[in-house]
């Protein structure tokens, strides 16, 4: 019995010797399809195959999303009287309404148009000197009548030309050469922004400023097909900035007019003696005379002083 205690105990070590090092052959063996074990012919062909996605789930992107200002992140020129200096509400429509042909040439102008009106932002990236596929992307598209009738409803327009004419006759020649600088540095700087890689691109952006879709170069014969890209891209951005605004109004902001049908989307935040404090999504504050709206919006008004026993 002894002896058959002695030789149990011996297999039982010798078997765990051999388990053991059998698992350390295994982790130092050179594995032929690398970490994943997955043959090469199996993998993805994409270089990006996909996103690791962290414990707790899927988390919905940004893309499209529409932000307001929180009015705590605000800045006021003084802080101890938020409504002084406010520019008045008739001169930024009027800075708003102010655009040269179909297609604005500034941008901070162009995405103020695009927030008050609630409108996609279509940014072109073109060369008008040394870009065949541009020219043929005008005049297949841009330069059609029933495009721009239907653009001039649905977008607003930025042109970023990378060899941009100076139409100023009346600036001297040095002013022409600091202002062509001007113009070269600014286009730089926007393809720098949008990742911009070649001539032509399209950049479609909802009216908060996020990207909803970039179109890259052009062959002749797509200008219909061009067109039904943009105008999914206005569809989708059309039915966020609905769910938006209706946010929006349940908060308190309406669409106000002023006696031309110039309109803005923004609050009241204070009214005395005929003289509203507005505030737009985007934070921008202003200020306007009652006298100077159109006759709903001081109907409006007159209601609320009376719900609020205002005299």
């Amino acid at each position: 019995m002894r002896r058959l205690s002695t030789w149990l105990l011996s297999a039982l070590l010798l078997s765990a010797s051999c388990s053991m090092q059998h698992k350390k052959t295994a982790e130092t063996m050179p594995q032929p399809f690398g970490a994943t074990g997955i043959p090469p012919a199996l993998r993805s062909k994409s270089a990006d195959a996909g996103t690791p996605v962290a414990a707790g789930g899927n988390v919905s992107g940004t893309r499209g999303k529409l932000e307001l200002t929180p009015e705590e992140d605000i800045v006021f020129t003084d802080p101890d009287n938020v409504d002084a200096n406010l520019p008045e509400l008739s001169s930024l429509l009027s800075a708003n309404s102010k655009h040269r042909g179909p297609w604005e040439q500034s941008e901070t102008i162009a995405k103020q148009r695009a927030a008050s009106e609630g409108k996609p932002l279509l940014i072109w990236f073109t060369d008008t000197e040394h870009s065949p596929p541009s020219k043929a992307q005008n005049d297949e598209l841009f330069a059609l009548p029933e495009f721009e009738k239907w653009a001039s409803e649905k977008l607003v327009r930025l042109r970023v030309d990378a060899n941009a004419k100076m139409d100023d006759t009346d600036l001297s020649i040095d002013e022409k050469e600091t202002r062509r600088i001007d113009l070269s540095a600014y286009a730089i700087r926007l393809r720098k922004q949008y990742k911009v890689l070649g001539h032509p691109t399209l950049v479609l952006l909802n009216p908060g400023g996020e990207v909803l879709g970039t179109y890259r170069g052009y062959k002749r014969g797509q200008g219909a097909f061009y067109w039904g890209l943009l105008k999914q891209g206005e569809a989708a951005s059309a039915s966020s900035y609905r769910k938006w605004r209706a946010g929006l109004e349940k908060n308190g902001y309406r669409e106000w007019h002023d006696r031309g049908d110039k309109k803005v989307l923004a609050k009241l935040t204070h009214y005395a003696d005929g003289t509203l404090t507005l505030i737009q999504p985007n934070g921008t504050r202003c200020r306007t005379q009652e006298s100077e709206l159109c006759d709903k919006d001081r109907a409006w008004i007159t209601e609320q002083k009376r719900l609020h026993d205002i005299r």
